[in-house]
């Protein structure tokens, strides 16, 4: 099987890639390596039989209709997006252009390389599109959100997102694009870019630094190890019928207050200091517009396609620790650029 990956040089782009080279697929990485696009993360794979790197932004309609005809993949994981809602606060633009402009692009490219392909060749073409739980919006403090839920997206990166996935859907409807579209809860493990919630409480905590923490902290995300999400998204691939939607959820609800402290507890134990790295939280203004709670249900993922979560949170929180205290040499040259170190998405005070 062939694969072509968009956003392959990202967290779950590198995952998933690092994950099918592996498996024996030929797998086509397009990315346009912004500042979260890491070709140190596909280090691992870079060598393998079977792996093509193309420096392409999917914004580029002809660049990215080349890829398609040079590669000939049967699937199409796309995943590269603008994702980080604080950047999205102070700088929509990027945001619109790469999640509804490129989604559009990547749509039109599959569409045209499926239109030329027949019989088994066309039947088993597909067409993985991968976005997010913030699309549903938020939920108070019980419910989960469905594959009905109506979309509700309270920032520009969740809207933009919202926007591409009614793309896809329409791109099935309308033409019949075998597409296929996996809504999943946050991420964490391995790779993980330093500007996010989990990376950069453990490597703050590393140096010393204040643990930023948004209001009061009682924001509740739903935490999915990056893997297991990797292990969905082959299996909607495989098993998924088009046109469908599949929630992906590791049924692990934390409160962001509750995320760090098992992050200090953790250091303590493999990377005590001499005071207890709780002592370096602290709450800051919170986030505009911040959702209050997320939750998936991924029932029709469990139940008809087999999928289940291997690990647990404090499972994959103690692994993902682990993993920063171990591998410096791939997340210090991002510290150093100042990824993660300032925060993004504060909004100027009226005057």
């Amino acid at each position: 099987m062939k694969a072509l990956i968009t956003g392959g040089a990202g967290f779950i782009g590198s995952a998933l890639t690092r994950h099918l080279v592996g498996q024996g697929w030929q797998t086509l990485v397009v990315d346009k390596l912004t500042y979260a696009g890491n070709l140190s993360s596909l280090a691992e794979v870079a060598d393998k039989p079977g792996f093509v790197f193309a420096q392409i932004d999917i914004c580029e309609r002809d660049a990215l209709s080349a890829a398609f005809a040079a590669h000939d993949p049967d699937i199409v994981f796309h995943l590269a997006a603008e994702s980080h809602v604080d950047r999205s606060i102070t700088d929509a633009a990027a945001f619109i252009e790469t999640n509804l402009v490129g989604t559009f692009n990547v749509l039109q490219c599959a569409r045209a390389h499926w239109e030329n392909r027949t019989g088994e060749a066309k039947a088993c073409f597909r067409v993985v599109h991968v976005s997010t739980d913030e699309v549903y919006g938020s939920l108070g403090d019980e419910g989960l959100f469905h594959e009905t839920t109506p979309y509700d997206p309270r920032s520009p990166y969740s809207a933009s997102k919202a926007g591409a996935d009614h793309l896809a859907s329409a791109w099935f409807h309308t033409y019949g694009l075998p597409v296929l579209i996996s809504n999943c809860s946050n991420n964490y493990g391995p790779y993980h870019l330093p500007e996010k919630l989990i990376p950069l409480t453990i490597l703050n905590a590393l140096e010393g630094r204040k643990l930023p923490v948004y209001g009061d902290g009682k924001n509740v995300r739903d935490w999915l190890y990056v893997d297991d999400h990797v292990a969905a998204l082959c299996l909607i691939a495989e098993k998924g019928e088009p046109g469908r939607c599949y929630n992906v959820g590791g049924r692990n609800e934390r409160a962001n207050i509750d995320v760090v402290h098992r992050i200090c507890d953790l250091l303590d134990q493999h990377a005590p200091k001499a005071y207890p790295h709780r002592e370096l939280i602290e709450f800051v203004v919170d986030r505009a517009g911040h959702d209050r709670r997320y939750a998936i249900d991924a029932t029709r993922l469990e139940s008809e396609l087999g999928w289940r979560a291997q690990e647990t949170f404090d499972t994959g929180m103690e692994r993902t620790v682990r993993w920063y205290l171990d591998n410096e040499d791939w997340w210090r040259p991002l510290r150093d650029e100042g990824i993660g170190v300032a925060r993004q998405g504060l909004l100027k005070e009226k005057p």
